[in-house]
């Protein structure tokens, strides 16, 4: 593994306690949602207060956390982050058009027991999923003003103009002046276009859509925000050559009853990881909050999107995670990327 990139196999709170305090200048991960993903044991709840204290103490002072979350537990994602000390500055959303619903059919499953029901429009038990949210937390500044934080620690704001979202509308004043005000980059160069340009410049939202036509509808411009279509079989495999082929299980909800009414919808894949985010997003985010060559820490890995976008970015990494197979795949994953960086 490229000595930019740790990857370390056990409990993030137990592994964490080795790092020393302010060590990592950012945090992007997607931690378990709390669900009881497809039963799978690492879902079994939201990531503890002591875990997201733990990640406190080893990010820098005014060092940014994004943190993915369920809809039905978003709440209590962010009162642990917040209870463990974080200061919340905002919450985000990717919008998908796609997604299986993880719904029961509740005339269906009581005729498959007999029983026959006119139940006037009750028919099922969930909407069909098209939005994870996820939080955008601070550490609290060292300093006295975020400028200062900026200047001792290196982080305190966010990257502006490396994650403005290009257009070919003409701006007017108003979005030129703001621009020339709010303007803030950690980054030497723009990696999108050149910061001087004030043309195809729109300021980033707190919203990601996929960019598909259900989610353009309702939105309109498809330039007004910045888009990331969910993980495709290439990001989600590329660099398994050498891996087998295993059964990913997705959709068909978490609850016993839904999965016996519905099933569940199983693809094979070399990277089996059932929650795979697209590096394009992940890059996105880690771009967002992170210094030029900064340090990110993922406490729940998983199969390594954060990394491999951080490679992709030309950031380095540490990831953890309590899958050793996960890890491989991750590893896997991560090189390939440096090895396509290396190939340029």
């Amino acid at each position: 593994m490229n000595k930019d990139f740790k990857l370390e196999h056990g409990n993030c709170l137990e592994v964490l306690k080795k790092y020393p305090d302010n060590h990592f200048d950012s945090i992007v991960t997607d931690p378990p949602y709390g669900i009881g993903f497809m039963g799978k044991e690492w879902d079994h709840g939201v990531p503890s207060k002591e875990i997201w204290a733990e990640c406190l103490r080893v990010l820098k002072a005014g060092g940014h956390m994004i943190a993915f979350a369920g809809t039905r537990t978003q709440h209590r994602m962010a009162c642990n982050i917040e209870d463990a000390g974080f200061e919340i500055r905002d919450m985000g959303g990717w919008l998908y058009g796609s997604g299986f619903p993880k719904s029961l059919n509740i005339e269906k499953s009581l005729k498959k027991k007999g029983i026959e029901t006119d139940l006037k429009g009750i028919t099922g038990t969930a909407l069909k999923p098209a939005l994870e949210p996820f939080t955008i937390a601070r550490k609290p500044l060292s300093e006295k003003t975020i400028a200062e934080n900026v200047l001792v620690n290196g982080v305190g704001g966010i990257n502006i103009d490396d994650c403005r979202i290009p257009t070919d509308e003409k701006l007017g004043r108003i979005a030129t002046e703001q621009k020339e005000k709010t303007s803030y980059s950690m980054h030497k160069e723009s990696k999108e276009f050149n910061n001087s340009d004030l043309k195809g410049c729109r300021f980033p939202a707190n919203l990601i859509h996929d960019n598909s036509d259900p989610i353009v509808d309702i939105l309109g411009e498809k330039t007004k925000y910045f888009y990331s279509p969910k993980t495709s079989k290439k990001d989600r495999n590329e660099g398994l050559d050498d891996f087998e082929d295993k059964q990913t299980i997705g959709g068909g909800g978490t609850n016993g009853d839904v999965a016996k009414a519905y099933g569940s919808v199983k693809a094979v894949a070399k990277n089996n990881h059932p929650t795979v985010k697209p590096t394009d997003l992940m890059a996105y985010l880690c771009r967002l909050v992170t210094p030029e060559n900064g340090l990110i820490l993922d406490p729940f890995l998983g199969s390594g999107s954060t990394l491999k976008a951080a490679a992709r970015e030309g950031f380095k990494g540490v990831g953890i995670d309590l899958d050793a197979e996960y890890l491989e795949i991750a590893k896997a994953r991560i090189e390939f990327e440096l090895n396509k960086k290396d190939d340029k």
